[in-house]
């Protein structure tokens, strides 16, 4: 029983020890720049209901990503999915509004451990199919995906490695 109040009691300890890490806790989001032209009020009300929390500079931050280790998860998770596509920024090399679809069609996204703690980001399949011809639509689509059925691109045209573990 002593073995198990001294773990407790050190589990505690390094709780509120990792609480000094400054990182995660700043929960302010820089300024929209520019917004893409959205196809329709749809596909951009669809976007910022799953994936706008981590792809613009609109994150709404709960009160858990203010406490370590989730602030730690959240902000870099954040920050990763903002430097790969951010609709707050439009317009900004790097920017790959073309591969939005594809991840979205795949699964991909929205990540798996964010839909239980945002259920509004649960897309039914007609919503995910609707979300995915309107970001092809105002986004274009990736040339690994591109047949010809995309009208092409809103996002600056680069070529890079794309990681399907980051945003």
């Amino acid at each position: 029983m002593k073995r198990i109040v001294w773990i407790s009691v050190g589990l505690a300890g390094i709780g509120l020890a990792i609480q000094l890490v400054p990182y995660g806790r700043a929960t302010t989001n820089p300024a929209v720049l520019a917004e893409p032209t959205w196809d329709s009020s749809e596909t951009r009300e669809l976007f910022f209901r799953a994936c706008a929390d981590c792809h613009s500079n609109e994150t709404e931050w709960p009160w858990y990503a203010r406490i370590a280790p989730a602030s730690w998860l959240m902000k870099w998770d954040v920050e990763e999915a903002r430097s790969h596509f951010n609709v707050s920024e439009w317009g900004r090399k790097g920017n790959h509004g073309d591969e939005a679809a594809e991840l979205v069609r795949k699964g991909d996204m929205p990540l798996w451990y964010y839909l239980p703690a945002h259920p509004e980001a649960q897309l039914t399949s007609a919503e995910t199919a609707r979300l995915v011809a309107g970001l092809e639509r105002t986004f274009g689509a990736s040339e690994a995906n591109n047949n010809g059925h995309a009208e092409g691109s809103a996002s600056p045209s680069d070529s890079h490695d794309h990681d399907p573990h980051s945003h």
